[in-house]
């Protein structure tokens, strides 16, 4: 079973464009996998139309998208002309990221993206939609396993995303519903905190304790500013 923080695993794979080897198609990059039940359903197409539509936010964010299906590249292939069209895109552009072959479900059993609860038409189960994110170091850093029946929320997913390369960078952590822009909360073990900018902002609780401590979105004041304990 896959940690949060641990080596993402590395496979090979045929897909509609080539032959991957997940490493090395990473590269330096953040990466997301997604995975799909099967190719010309109604929900996967609305969801690769819409990653095909917000490619620019992710290639902005320096993230890769890589999408798994169960059935061939041919499939892939013939899908990929639906898919395009519910996207508004020409059919002349190339799509614009691989979409995994997994006949067998191989790389779906090994990643845990099996619906037990939901079989296809010859009684195997299909894949979730589960949702990985892997940083340029190889590290599993956040999952999103949806059944089959429901569609991912793709704000949902690029919020996460910003909120992980944000942390990354500071020492803060982003509060419910957050978004680019909003106020972040301080860590806990950050211990001194004069002289901060932006500066730090404690919340007076009833408990007395002051935990609760807000600072601007430190990129939104100084992009190059890294916030350190």
């Amino acid at each position: 079973m896959l940690l949060l923080g641990d080596t993402f695993p590395n496979f090979q794979a045929n897909s509609t464009e080539g032959v991957i080897n997940f490493y090395k198609w990473l590269g330096d990059s953040w990466g997301i996998l997604f995975s799909h039940p099967a190719d010309f359903t109604p929900v996967c197409t609305t969801e690769l139309a819409k990653l095909v539509q917000l490619m620019p936010e992710f290639q902005k964010r320096n993230v890769k998208v890589i999408a798994l299906s169960c059935d061939s590249v041919c499939s892939h292939w013939e899908w990929s002309k639906d898919i395009k069209f519910i996207a508004g895109a020409s059919q002349e552009d190339k799509f614009p990221f691989p979409i995994i072959e997994d006949k067998k479900r191989a790389i779906a059993y090994r990643l845990g993206m099996i619906d037990q609860g939901e079989l296809d038409s010859t009684d195997m189960p299909v894949t979730a939609r589960a949702v990985f994110v892997v940083d340029p170091y190889k590290k599993y850093r956040l999952s999103l396993l949806y059944p089959a029946s429901t569609g991912r929320n793709f704000d949902e997913i690029l919020r996460v995303i910003d909120s992980l390369q944000l942390c990354d960078k500071n020492k803060v952590a982003t509060p419910a519903n957050w978004k680019i822009g909003d106020d972040v909360m301080v860590l806990p073990s950050v211990a001194e905190t004069k002289g901060f900018n932006p500066p730090i902002t404690v919340v007076d609780l009833p408990s007395g304790k002051r935990y609760f401590r807000k600072t601007k979105n430190p990129e939104d004041c100084n992009p190059d500013l890294d916030i350190m304990d």
